[in-house]
C-alpha cells in the first residue's frame, strides 16, 4: 500500500497520516492498482526472465558460456519467439497475480490498521501484509510460472538443432500435453518450492518498498508526486527481494523444466544439481535476475502507486 503525506518515522513504526476527508477509499482500488502495474512490470522485464530461465535450466555439455551467451543465442530467434517467448500467459494472468498480491496486501493492512484517519503501520504489519499477499498470489501463478519456464527453457541452444522440434508451440499446447500426461495437477509442479519462496520473500519486498519509499520522501530526496522514490523504493525492493531467494528459484526452474523425469523431486533436483556443479549452480541467472528485478518492479511499484493515488482522489 503506497504511503501518501507522511509523517515522522519513529522505532518499529511507519506513520502515515490520511485525511479522511479528501481519500476516496474501496477495497477495489488495490487490485484494480495492482493489475496494472503488474501487466506494465512483465512487458518490460520479461527479455529479461527469459535469459534467466535459459541459464538456469541448461543441463550437462549444453551449457552457455555466460549471461552474454545466453542472450545472442535468444537473439537468434528474434523478439517474438526468443526473448518475449511465452509472454502471452504471464501478460494475460500476471494482471491478476498482481492483483491478488496488491489487493490482498493492501486490505490486509487495512484490517491490521486501528486508525484509518491516522494510520501507524508496524514493520511487522507490513511484513505479514506482505506475507499473506504471497500466499494468496500462489494459486493464479503456480500454472503461469510453471508454462511460462518450461516454454522459455526450450529455446533451442543452437539454431537449426533437432531440438527444436520438442518444444511446445505456445501456452495452449503446454498446459494441452502437462493435463493430458498429469492431470490438471500437473500445472502446480514446483509448487512447494513457489511457496518457500514466494511467503516470506513478499513480506521482505513490500516491507522494503514502505520503508524506503517513506523514508526517500521524509528526507525530500523525491519530487513532490513522490515518482522517484516509488522508483527507487520499488526497484530496490525487487532487486533486495530477488537476490535473497536465487537458490530457490534455480532449484524451482530446473525441476519445472525436467520433462525426462530426471529429477524425482525438488530435494533430488537440488542434490544431483550441486553433486555436478556444486554451490556455483544455485546462484546461476542471479546477475541478470537482479539487472532484471530493478526495472520490472521499479515500473510496477510506480504504476501502482500512482494508480492507487489517482482512484483514490476521484
Amino acid at each position: 500500500m503506497a504511503p501518501a503525506a507522511e509523517e515522522a518515522s519513529t522505532g518499529s513504526v511507519v506513520k502515515i497520516s490520511r485525511d479522511e476527508s479528501s481519500i476516496n477509499e474501496h477495497v477495489l482500488h488495490d487490485y484494480i492498482a495492482g493489475a496494472v502495474g503488474g501487466m506494465a512490470g512483465i512487458i518490460v522485464g520479461h527479455p529479461f526472465d527469459t535469459t534467466k530461465v535459459q541459464l538456469q535450466t541448461q543441463l550437462h555439455s549444453n551449457r552457455y558460456k555466460g549471461t552474454v551467451s545466453a542472450v545472442l543465442n535468444i537473439n537468434k530467434y528474434g523478439w517474438v519467439h526468443g526473448f518475449f517467448r511465452g509472454m502471452s500467459t504471464p501478460l494475460l494472468s500476471y494482471g491478476i497475480v498482481n492483483s491478488v498480491y496488491f489487493g490482498v496486501y493492501g486490505n490486509t493492512l487495512k484490517i491490521l490498521e486501528e486508525s484509518r484517519e491516522k494510520r501507524k503501520s508496524s514493520y511487522l504489519n507490513i511484513y505479514l501484509a506482505g506475507c499473506v499477499g504471497g500466499a494468496a498470489q500462489l494459486i493464479p501463478v503456480i500454472p503461469t510460472d510453471y508454462i511460462k519456464v518450461v516454454l522459455q527453457s526450450q529455446i533451442p541452444r543452437h539454431k537449426g538443432g533437432t531440438d527444436i522440434k520438442k518444444a511446445f508451440s505456445g501456452p495452449l499446447d503446454c498446459a494441452r500435453h502437462i493435463v493430458r500426461q498429469h492431470g490438471v495437477r500437473g500445472l502446480y509442479k514446483g509448487g512447494l518450492a513457489m511457496a518457500y519462496r514466494d511467503v516470506p520473500s513478499y513480506g521482505l519486498y513490500g516491507l522494503t518498498y514502505e520503508v524506503m519509499s517513506h523514508w526517500m520522501k521524509e528526507s525530500g530526496w523525491s519530487d513532490s508526486q513522490g515518482v522517484i522514490a516509488d522508483l527507487v523504493a520499488g526497484g530496490c525492493a525487487g532487486t533486495i527481494t530477488w537476490a535473497s531467494i536465487i537458490p530457490f528459484d534455480v532449484v524451482k526452474s530446473r525441476y519445472q523444466a525436467d520433462f525426462v523425469g530426471e529429477y524425482s523431486g525438488l530435494i533430488d533436483c537440488a542434490v544431483k544439481s550441486y553433486r555436478e556443479e556444486g554451490v556455483r549452480v544455485f546462484y546461476r541467472g542471479c546477475m541478470v535476475t537482479c539487472l532484471r528485478a530493478f526495472p520490472v518492479n521499479a515500473v510496477t511499484f510506480l504504476v501502482y502507486s500512482q494508480s492507487m493515488k489517482y482512484m483514490e482522489s476521484r
